[in-house]
């Protein structure tokens, strides 16, 4: 059965191994979905919740809410992201140049479903959709320190695409207010 504080530690054993070992771990959790969601508790709120943080490793149980989409944006670490419910599409961007600004352009995209885990390299740059009507959520869990990462983080604008320094207090924000939209319908 799944339990936090074993998975946390197996990541932290993990982590000198790299993102392969990583996605082992992640991958033998989600094989216990219903541990999941009975260890973490059924998640009332949208929103970015934290289980590890350090400066080689952050594990987080994020929650997105119906319809939310989140701007493209890079990590700076890899990642390995598995899903426990829902639905999660990321669109994968790939940096290019203009005459007045850097920008991005679409490259690719992956659909992540119930069960499924992907890797994401330490130079991806995504934005992530939950396309679904119910909540989506995933672990989480990064080559590093998420929220103070040694090398700063960039986000790019859903419009127009302009490179913009990340703000995580800002990407709260948007949890809270998709959280609040759907709520409302």
């Amino acid at each position: 059965m799944f339990n936090k504080e074993q998975f946390i530690q197996d990541c932290k054993t993990a982590i000198t191994d790299g993102q392969p070992a990583i996605r082992e771990v992640v991958t033998k959790a989600l094989s216990d979905r219903s541990g999941i969601i009975s260890e973490l508790g059924k998640p009332q709120h949208a929103g970015i919740f934290p289980l590890h943080q350090s400066s080689d490793l952050t594990i987080i149980n994020f929650a997105w809410a119906p319809y939310m989409s989140l701007m493209p944006h890079n990590h700076q670490m890899f990642a390995v992201i598995g899903i426990y419910s829902g639905r999660e599409d990321n669109i994968l961007w790939r940096k290019t140049k203009s005459q007045t600004h850097n920008s991005i352009e679409a490259a690719g995209a992956q659909s992540l479903g119930v069960g499924d885990v992907a890797t994401f390299g330490r130079d991806i740059i995504h934005s992530v959709s939950n396309p679904i009507a119910k909540m989506t959520c995933a672990i989480h869990v990064y080559g590093g320190d998420f929220f103070e990462p040694e090398e700063p983080r960039s986000g790019w604008d859903h419009e127009t695409l302009v490179e913009k320094p990340w703000d995580v207090e800002r990407v709260k924000k948007l949890f809270q207010e998709a959280d609040t939209r759907s709520r409302i319908t």
